[in-house]
């Protein structure tokens, strides 16, 4: 039988427990058991939380609760039990039912109620002395309910509760939720029960209480209610000291602040309340002021989210915990403004499954994660989507802007995969050698991103972004799926031209180098087993190449993320201020120059970051691999491409032995690009809080218009219609912004 289906009863006389006193031997006598056995024999581990130190652990005697049997089983533990311990053992019997029976179970203990006045009576009478000698104000201010000790420290605090939970004070609320409400699967029943039958149970432990504990128990509910009112209002209103806040937005400090203005209207509230009065406070203003601070703090998560801004982990917390706080304001306000008795018990009953909400979800540590790294994920896809614009073509110019641009970062990169070859056959040690490569990487990505030129792979990173702000601006209107279409279309061109001019330029690049490097010296860049090496590297089906190129679009992936992340670092800290400021800055350079070096930073500082970061990764991946026995490697299109170049002079390999060689370079580009694209695309719609609604209808449509123009996926050919229509409409202009 399963305890939860069973109501608790006062445990056995200690000798005949045989697990609490001792374990019979052959001879059917008890020997002493051993402490180690006695600690994890103890019924309390038996049960996730376990009861306080005041009431009874439960026995092996219990009798499951059934329709017949409630009656007599609730009376017999009215009569001597604690009503917290009741409460529990009812929730348990909730709790079993599942999502399929909790709503049937709780309509047997309605039916138990109704059928039996006596019992409701003495329940309902019990509840209301229970409630009325309790601490309720700290579950109003503390369920639900951020703390202001920052993400760091609450996800320590929810960590260390699952390994070691906090003792539970039954005298208080907020304890006695957790206590009852302790399961992840809480959440899932609770959901099942309706708010007609929440009603219901409220309406039977009303009616039927006596009325000296009812109004007792009423009394002090409106104490606490309006003591939680006052104290929230405080919260509130000491925002505007919040230094996270007043950087957003300056207007905070301002004396006639929204916060401000809202706590002195419930402070009056409350004194209205307090004095006596008995008739109903005019709301009004309190309404407005309610509006105006919620409108203030979609104000700082607009500001914390758009780029420009700079948020953290830190302000979305905040701003979490501020939003909380004024929707359990809301809630306490109506309960205590309620016209009549049927709204009280409307918002009694909103406010009862708030609290047993936040309960289930109070230790939940992906809850907290997901709701303040949320805000700093946004902010973060915000910077890449700005720049993901630079790397979408919508006409010639821009096309051929890119295409140019393209081809100088495929010199560049020609150059750095031929000093990636030298730097090899050092014959230093394989850390030295691993680490010198990602330095080449890193500060030739950096290089390129400075004179303007264009890394293929990394578009998608930021391209997705792009997109995922789209669909989010776009979502309802009429027409979205032919927009992102077309969106789509200029993306795929864009990465197109991208590609080949990459590709093209650093095989003719590396292509002369190697009969340079062959003229000068008499000898080939790379000697028979060099070049052997480079070709069996391309080699899709015979060598895990295509692995390898997923791995590089997973950095070419963090790479965007990483780009981002200091972007927004850099709007978060004022990098563009504090550097014309930096002492040693002052004592070298003048004002002007110093001003220029700051902007220029300030600017690029996620780029810049982001390419030396990729390349570091792209360089050390093979030794940790190597380090760690596991198949880590990377394949990046540009440099194979520049590869093969070095390899087909060296080896003068045959024509169609190097289109092959070729075609399989394309096939790691494709890999790259799809894998670092749908990564992005799907962090970039996640921590939008977006989707695309319908993809079958985006596919028609796209097919569509590929149909109706199959050349504009390669070249930007448009409509005469609409050919003068999209010449601004921003784009590469020949910069690898990212």
């Amino acid at each position: 039988m399963r305890p939860s289906e069973k109501i608790l009863r006062n445990p056995p006389a200690a000798p005949v427990c045989e697990t609490a006193c001792g374990i019979k031997n052959g001879k059917g006598r008890l020997k002493k058991p051993h402490a180690f056995q006695t600690a994890f024999t103890h019924p309390a581990l038996f049960r996730y939380f376990p009861l306080p130190h005041h009431l009874p652990y439960p026995a092996d005697n219990m009798k499951k609760i059934t329709a017949d049997n409630l009656p007599a089983l609730l009376a017999a533990a009215l009569s001597e039990k604690d009503m917290s311990y009741i409460l529990n053992a009812i929730v348990q019997f909730l709790r079993d039912g599942g999502v399929k029976r909790a709503s049937q179970r709780f309509d047997i203990l309605l039916d138990a109620l109704r059928q039996n006045p006596e019992l409701a009576e003495t329940f309902g009478t019990q509840f209301h002395r229970w409630l009325a000698s309790i601490h309720i104000y700290p579950a109003l201010v503390g369920l639900g309910i951020f703390s202001r000790s920052g993400f760091a420290r609450e996800m320590g605090i929810r960590i260390y509760e699952r390994f070691m939970p906090s003792f539970k004070d039954l005298n208080n609320l907020r304890d006695v939720f957790l206590y009852l409400f302790h399961s992840q699967n809480d959440e899932k029943w609770l959901q099942t029960v309706s708010l007609h039958q929440w009603l219901s149970l409220y309406d039977i432990l009303g009616r039927h209480s006596e009325a000296a504990a009812f109004q007792t128990a009423s009394r002090h509910l409106e104490q606490a209610r309006l003591h939680a009112l006052e104290m929230l209002s405080i919260w509130v209103a000491a925002e505007d000291l919040e230094p996270e806040f007043t950087r957003l937005e300056p207007k905070l400090m301002e004396v006639d602040s929204a916060f401000v203005a809202l706590h002195q209207e419930i402070s009056r509230l409350v004194a209205h309340y307090r004095s006596g009065q008995t008739e109903h406070y005019d709301t009004a203003h309190i309404a407005v002021m309610m509006e105006q601070c919620r409108a203030q703090v979609e104000r700082l998560r607009r500001k914390g989210t758009g780029a420009g801004a700079g948020s953290s982990v830190k302000v979305a917390h905040l701003l979490e915990r501020l939003s909380q706080t004024l929707d359990r304001l809301t809630v306490l306000l109506d309960i205590q403004t309620a016209p009549d008795e049927k709204e009280c018990r409307r918002h009694c009953v909103r406010l009862l499954e708030s609290l047993t909400t936040a309960a289930v979800e109070q230790h939940s540590t992906t809850l907290l994660r997901r709701r303040s790294i949320n805000m700093l994920a946004k902010s973060i896809s915000e910077n890449t989507s700005g720049h993901g614009e630079h790397y979408i073509t919508r006409n010639k110019r821009e096309y051929f802007a890119m295409l140019a641009s393209a081809a100088g970062g495929g010199v560049i990169i020609a150059l750095m995969a031929g000093n990636k070859i030298r730097i090899t056959g050092l014959g230093l040690g394989d850390f030295t050698t691993a680490f010198l490569a990602g330095l080449n990487y890193g500060i030739g990505f950096m290089f390129i991103h400075i004179v303007g030129c264009t890394v293929a792979t990394k578009q998608p990173a930021m391209t997705a972004a792009r997109i995922a702000e789209h669909v989010e601006h776009k979502a309802g209107a009429r027409a979205v799926e032919g927009k992102l279409a077309k969106l789509l279309i200029d993306v795929a061109r864009s990465q197109a031209v991208a590609v080949f001019g990459n590709v093209v330029a650093a095989v003719i690049v590396a292509s002369l180098a190697a009969a340079a490097v062959s003229a000068r010296t008499g000898a080939p860049m790379l000697d028979a087993h060099g070049a052997a090496y480079q070709f069996k590297s391309l080699q899709p089906f015979t060598q895990p190449t295509l692995w390898y190129a997923a791995i590089a679009g997973v950095w070419l992936f963090c790479s965007g993320i990483i780009s981002g992340f200091y972007d927004n670092r850099a709007d978060y800290l004022n990098l563009r201020r504090r550097l014309t400021v930096q002492p040693l800055l002052k004592r070298l350079l003048p004002l002007r120059l110093r001003e220029w070096l700051a902007d220029y930073l300030h600017r690029h500082y996620g780029s810049l970051a982001g390419n030396f970061i990729f390349g570091m990764l792209l360089g050390m991946t093979g030794w940790f691999g190597h380090l760690l026995g596991l198949p880590l490697d990377i394949r990046h299109v540009a440099f194979s491409s520049a590869n093969l170049g070095y390899a087909a002079v060296s080896d003068h390999s045959g024509f169609l032995y190097f289109l092959l060689n070729l075609a399989f370079v394309l096939m790691i580009g494709a890999v790259n690009l799809v894998v670092s694209f749908s990564l992005a695309l799907t962090v970039a719609l996640r921590s939008r809080g977006t989707r695309i609604e319908s993809l079958s209808k985006l596919i028609d449509t796209l097919w569509l218009q590929i149909k109706a123009n199959p050349l504009n996926l390669l070249f930007p050919v448009q409509p005469p219609a609409a050919a003068g229509g999209n010449g601004n409409g921003g784009g590469a202009n020949g910069k690898a912004k990212e």
